[in-house]
């Protein structure tokens, strides 16, 4: 769910780090590009502006980190007292009033389980400290029972939303969310509009592999790169494309992970199965905004290209476009996306 895209040229590879005060990385170089980088939810951020007006760049930066910051206490699980890490503590007991924004963004994530029958699902929350994929990680694997015992607290059919009381209720003891799979595209649109009113109709932000591109470097494109998933670099991209007043993010298994006995493991899971999903190797996504790709691009990780495809006949999801890399490294483009993404290479292979 993170390190999407690189941006080509003087964007390197987004290599990305949220302070709490944003700093400009460098003065504006001659194409009028600020940058301003820090770390929030758990990710690199960046922020891209096109300007050469340096206090007003640093302050609406400032901003966005500031935001990025505030969602992040909302909605973590690493504290106690986010309202998130409230509603876990009180599963199989009662339901949790909560802000409207973090019923927004749960409804939200319930909405995209039921179209995917559970293929999303944020009760995944279950499994944290099981698989360890982020500070905790340190090579080793649950066992098969384990997994089951999780998996039977698994299931968004067990989360009950009150609209009018704002509430949420984990009806199972033991059940837990987490929305580290849909708050940050959240947040990366939150950060957008901030811009937007401060003024700023030329930028990028991104988080991980969540990234929204506004307008245009003036004249020319914003132009971003796919990451290669095995190549020798985080720079190594196999793909490029332009990218205006859209969202773009990422799922891939090389970030948050480890290879094992030949075997891949990462932190992208199939609330189906408590495993690491298998059908993708990435999964990027161009979407109206970053809300929605961050957590269609999940499903389509987990399902890969095909059953993606059935779904999205299925429900008639005519708001992103796609590409994959499948676990058997081939790529596949829904048409859209074809006609605009540039092929530097084909993926490395490797496990």
């Amino acid at each position: 769910m993170r390190a999407a895209f690189g941006a080509l040229g003087a964007l390197g590879a987004l290599a990305l780090v949220i302070a709490t005060t944003a700093v400009a990385t460098a003065a504006p170089d001659p194409d009028r590009k600020l940058v301003y980088t820090g770390q929030a939810m758990g990710t690199a951020i960046t922020v891209f502006l096109w300007t050469d007006d340096e206090l007003a760049a640093a302050k609406a930066a400032d901003a966005a980190f500031a935001e990025m910051k505030r969602i992040d206490g909302v909605m973590t699980t690493w504290t106690p007292d986010s309202e998130v890490s409230r509603i876990n503590a009180s599963a199989g007991q009662k339901p949790v009033a909560v802000s409207d924004e973090t019923f927004t963004v749960i409804a939200r994530a319930q909405d995209v389980a039921k179209r995917t029958r559970g293929v999303f699902d944020i009760t995944v929350g279950a499994f944290k400290g099981l698989w360890k994929f982020d500070q905790d990680m340190d090579g080793s694997l649950p066992t098969p029972a384990e997994v089951k015992k999780r998996l039977a607290v698994v299931g968004y059919k067990h989360l009950v939303l009150d609209k009018a009381k704002k509430t949420v209720f984990l009806k199972k003891p033991g059940m837990a969310i987490t929305l580290g799979g849909i708050a940050k595209g959240y947040a990366v649109d939150r950060c957008v509009k901030l811009l937007h009113d401060a003024g700023f109709t030329s930028f990028m932000v991104q988080a991980g592999g969540d990234m929204y591109v506004s307008g245009k470097k003036g004249e020319t494109p914003w132009v971003v790169g796919i990451r290669d998933p095995r190549g020798a670099t985080k720079d190594a991209m196999f793909a490029t494309a332009p990218v205006e007043d859209h969202s773009f993010s990422t799922s891939g298994d090389y970030e948050r992970g480890f290879v094992k006995n030949g075997v891949r493991y990462h932190h992208i899971l199939d609330p189906r199965t408590g495993q690491p999903a298998k059908a993708s190797r990435s999964v990027t996504i161009r979407a109206k905004d970053a809300f929605t790709a961050d957590a269609w691009s999940k499903v389509l990780f987990i399902l890969g290209p095909t059953e993606s495809q059935k779904l999205i006949k299925r429900e008639k999801l005519t708001d992103f476009e796609v590409v994959w890399i499948d676990d058997k490294n081939a790529v596949t483009m829904t048409p859209a996306i074809k006609q605009a993404v540039t092929v530097l290479k084909q993926p490395t292979p490797g496990p």
